[in-house]
């Protein structure tokens, strides 16, 4: 398990006739289930040579890696970290545009998947894809604490009453408390990396508290943990 990587476990999915339960089911004896982070990966695997016509799960698909649309097949993976740092894979779909269901729809699905199998998550991390108001009230109503990308427009007020784009806000490096339009109160942090404009994440707690006591270590740490997995 520890020499797991990341494109592995991707041919590993795309391969075998497995289900999803059958995954979840060959990891579980290796991880600690409790407190550990869940995080939602995208993934394009790279077809170049495929016909899409005789396949349907292949598609033109917006690619990170390469900037540009390209063609693939789209496989979107919840990885476990546990407290110890071993991360696997506990559920997956592969994208089928036949099926009716968005990336969204799959997210909740495999979410809720993983907590029916026996997984006791501390905190659910995604990109700002998944930071849809139905995706956090999902998260909320699951009572999970979350850690999501948002986009510079997204609309915060300070006071609840006078709402603004996130990127006019001045957020200090510990992060602000504010209340997100037609969510509530969450606690966003700014961050710049080279030669990039600045990005924006959000933060929340079930407990009131504990949303007040989230720090810029733990905001660090779950988001090291993520984007290590990307």
């Amino acid at each position: 398990m520890e020499d797991l990587s990341h494109d592995s476990v991707n041919r590993f999915l795309l391969r075998e006739r497995y289900e999803p339960r059958d995954l979840f089911d060959e990891v579980k004896p290796y991880i600690n289930l409790l407190d550990g982070t869940l995080s939602a990966d995208d993934t394009v695997i790279d077809k170049p040579h495929s016909n899409p016509k005789l396949t349907d799960l292949l598609g033109y698909i917006y690619s990170g890696r390469h900037h540009r649309t390209v063609k693939g097949i789209q496989l979107i993976t919840l990885y476990y970290t546990d407290l110890s740092g071993k991360s696997v894979p506990v559920n997956y779909r592969i994208y089928n545009k036949h099926d009716g269901q968005t990336k969204n729809d799959y997210l909740r699905e495999m979410i809720t998947e993983v907590l029916e199998w026996g997984l006791k998550p501390h905190a659910v991390t995604t990109d700002a894809w998944y930071s849809s108001r139905k995706n956090l009230k999902f998260f909320k109503n699951k009572e999970l604490k979350f850690l999501t990308g948002i986009a510079k427009n997204r609309l915060c007020s300070v006071d609840g009453k006078n709402y603004t784009k996130v990127q006019n806000l001045e957020i200090p490096e510990n992060g602000l408390i504010v209340h997100l339009k037609k969510f509530g109160q969450v606690k966003v942090f700014r961050r710049s990396f080279k030669n990039e404009t600045p990005r924006y994440y959000v933060m929340y707690a079930p407990d009131k508290d504990a949303l007040f006591l989230i720090s810029l270590i733990e905001f660090k740490e779950l988001h090291s943990i993520h984007w290590g997995i990307e």
